[in-house]
C-alpha cells in the first residue's frame, strides 16, 4: 500500500526539468527547432544549457583588432527566449584568433569534425587579458540586447569539462594533469573579471567537470577562495555508470552510483568552505559516452526503454531525500545529429523520425509535480514515491517501481494508493510508462522489428510515443486508486479539485 499523508514536509522547487541542448547550432535548424518547440509546448524543460560558441563570434580585422559578429548567437538566444526558456551559457570555446595554439583542436565526436564541419579549439588563450576582453564584450552585448533584469536570472559558466583533453588542452593527452587545473584557474579569474566589468548581478560559476577528479575541484576552489573571486554556483557532471564497465560486469545501473559521486564532490566543496554555494549538475545521464550507441555498447539500448524513465524518477526521489543543495539538474541531450536510425541508443528525447522516447515522456510527467512535498508511507522498498501538492490543493504523485539495479525479473505488483485527506468527488488522472505503455521501442519489438521500415510504421510509433492518460475518473466511493506495477514502470497520478 502507498499512503499519501496530508502533511507538507518541505517546499521543493522543481530542479529536474532542465537540459543541455547539443549541438548548440542546431537551434538554427528545422530539426532542432522542432524539438525545442515540442519541449516548450509540453513545458517539459525550464532551463536550457548551450555553448556561446565563441568561434562563431570573435575574429580579427585587417589591422589585427578583435571584432565581434553576434548574429548567429542572437538568432539562437532570441529563439530560446521566444519559447520561454531560461538559459545557462557555457563560455566556450577558445576563439582561434586569441588561442595559444592551433594544434589543440578536437571534434568532440566520432566524426572528423563537429556539427557543420566545425572544430573545438581546446587551447588556453595566448594572453588572459584577451580572454577577459572576449568575456566582457560578449556579456556586455547580451545585457544590452536582453536587459540586465533577464540576464541576471541566467547562469554563466566558465568553459566546459576543463579536466579532460576533449575540451581543454588536447595536446596534453593524460589526466589528471596539474597544468590543466593551473590554466583553468587563470581562465576562471579572467572570466570573472570580464563579466563583473559588466555587472555584479550576473550569476557566474564553474568548473563543469567531466570526471570525478577531486585533485581538479579542490585546487580550483582554493584558488577562488584565495583570490576572493565571485562564485554563485558550482557545477559538475554526474553520470551514473560507464557503459564499458557495465558490459564487463564491473558496474551496474544504480542510482546510488550518482549519490556516491555527489557525496564525493560535496565533501570537497564543504572542506573548502563553499558548503552554502548552490550546486548545478549541468549534465547527468544514466550512463556516460554520449556519442556512443547500442552498436558499440549493447547496454545503451536502455536509453530507448522504460528503464531510463524509471531511473529518472528514482533519481529525483534520491536527490529530494538527500541533503544536497541542488539548484538545477540538467540531462545531456547529445548525439542527436549523428543518428542514422531511430532506436540507436543515443542520449536524446526523440528518435531520428521524431518518435518520443520514454525518458522524454517521464520529463513531461515530472514537470507536473507541485512545489509542496508531502509525507507518505510505502510498504515496498522498490517503490520510489514523490508525492506533491500545489497551492490550490491539487495532488501530483510520481512513482516508479524498480529494483536497485533495474533487473527485469522482479514480480508484478498490485498496489493501492490511499489518501489521508478525503478526496472523494475529485478528478483522478493516471499516466503510465512501462513495457507495454507509451513505449515505441518495445512496440517496435512486438512488431518483430528493430527499426521501422515504412511511413505507416513510423506514424504508429509516433502515436505510441504520445503521452495519454491510462485512466480518468471521478473518485466517487473510495479515496483510493489501484495500480498494476510491472518492472521499471513509472506512474504519475494527479487528483484535482
Amino acid at each position: 500500500m502507498i499512503q499519501i499523508k496530508n502533511e507538507i514536509t518541505k517546499k521543493q522547487p522543481n530542479f529536474w526539468n532542465n537540459c543541455l541542448f547539443h549541438p548548440t547550432d542546431a537551434i538554427e535548424d528545422s530539426w532542432g527547432k522542432r524539438i525545442l518547440d515540442r519541449m516548450a509546448e509540453d513545458k517539459s524543460i525550464q532551463t536550457i544549457r548551450i555553448y556561446t560558441m565563441f568561434e562563431d563570434i570573435v575574429y580579427r580585422d585587417m589591422e589585427g583588432k578583435l571584432q565581434y559578429d553576434f548574429r548567429a548567437n542572437d538568432l539562437r538566444l532570441d529563439y530560446l527566449i521566444e519559447k520561454g526558456y531560461d538559459v545557462l551559457l557555457a563560455y566556450a570555446a577558445m576563439p582561434d584568433c586569441i588561442a595559444l595554439s592551433m594544434n589543440s583542436k578536437t571534434s568532440v565526436s566520432f566524426n572528423k569534425t563537429r556539427y557543420k564541419g566545425k572544430m573545438f579549439n581546446t587551447s588556453p588563450p595566448k594572453d588572459y587579458a584577451l580572454w577577459e576582453e572576449v568575456c566582457y564584450q560578449y556579456t556586455k552585448h547580451i545585457v544590452e540586447r536582453y536587459g540586465i533584469e533577464r540576464v541576471s536570472k541566467w547562469h554563466m559558466q566558465c568553459f566546459n569539462e576543463p579536466d579532460i583533453p576533449f575540451f581543454f588542452m588536447a595536446d596534453i593527452p593524460h589526466h589528471p594533469a596539474p597544468e590543466r587545473v593551473q590554466e583553468y584557474c587563470k581562465m576562471y579569474e579572467a572570466f570573472e573579471h570580464g563579466i563583473r566589468r559588466v555587472s555584479d548581478e550576473i550569476k557566474i560559476g564553474g568548473p563543469a567537470l567531466a570526471l570525478h577528479i577531486i585533485p581538479f575541484m579542490e585546487p580550483w576552489l582554493r584558488y577562488v577562495k584565495q583570490k576572493q573571486l565571485k562564485l554563485d554556483f558550482i557545477s559538475f557532471h554526474n553520470y551514473g555508470a560507464e557503459p564499458g564497465a557495465i558490459e564487463a560486469g564491473i558496474e551496474t545501473l544504480n542510482v546510488e552510483n550518482h549519490m556516491k559521486i555527489q557525496e564525493n564532490y560535496m565533501k570537497v566543496i564543504d572542506d573548502c568552505g563553499f558548503e552554502d554555494i548552490p550546486i548545478i549538475v549541468d549534465e547527468w545521464g544514466m550512463m556516460s559516452l554520449g556519442f556512443y550507441n547500442k552498436s558499440q555498447m549493447s547496454c545503451l539500448v536502455h536509453r530507448e526503454t522504460e528503464v531510463f524513465s524509471a531511473y529518472f524518477a528514482k533519481l529525483i526521489h534520491a536527490y529530494i531525500h538527500s541533503d544536497y543543495k541542488i539548484e538545477k539538474l540538467l540531462i545531456c541531450l547529445s548525439g542527436q545529429h549523428e543518428m542514422v536510425e531511430d532506436f540507436t541508443g543515443f542520449r536524446n528525447f526523440f528518435t531520428l523520425n521524431y518518435i518520443a522516447k520514454p525518458i522524454y515522456n517521464c520529463y513531461v510527467l515530472a514537470s507536473k509535480l507541485g512545489d509542496n512535498l508531502l509525507d507518505y508511507y510505502v510498504d515496498n522498498e522498490k517503490i520510489a514515491v514523490v508525492p506533491t501538492k500545489d497551492e490550490c490543493g491539487n495532488y501530483a504523485i510520481l512513482l516508479s517501481y524498480a529494483s536497485e539495479t533495474f533487473e527485469d525479473s522482479i514480480p508484478n505488483l498490485e498496489q493501492i494508493v490511499k489518501f489521508d485527506e478525503n478526496v472523494i468527488g475529485q478528478k483522478v488522472t493516471v499516466w503510465c510508462i512501462d513495457k507495454h505503455t507509451t513505449n515505441p521501442y518495445r512496440l517496435c519489438q512486438r512488431m518483430g522489428k528493430e527499426e521501422p521500415d515504412t511511413e505507416e510504421e513510423i506514424l504508429t510509433l509516433r502515436e505510441e510515443g504520445k503521452l495519454k492518460p491510462v485512466y480518468e475518473s471521478i473518485l466517487s466511493k473510495k479515496d483510493e486508486i489501484k495500480l498494476h506495477l510491472t518492472p521499471n514502470c513509472t506512474f504519475l497520478i494527479t487528483v484535482e479539485k
